[in-house]
């Protein structure tokens, strides 16, 4: 399944399923958004 893809001929319990995966993805990339900004701010520490 893709973003951004017609959801028209999707079923009601497929739907559900895309958004289930939807906001796992979401929940995966805001937890490697914060170790990057983790591993950023260390590094501005060490170098100030």
């Amino acid at each position: 399944q893709q973003i951004g893809m017609n959801l028209t001929q999707m079923s009601v319990t497929d739907l559900k399923i895309y958004t289930d995966n939807l906001n796992a993805e979401i929940k995966r990339v805001e937890s490697e958004v914060k170790g990057k900004e983790a591993s950023t701010a260390a590094a501005d520490a060490f170098f100030k």
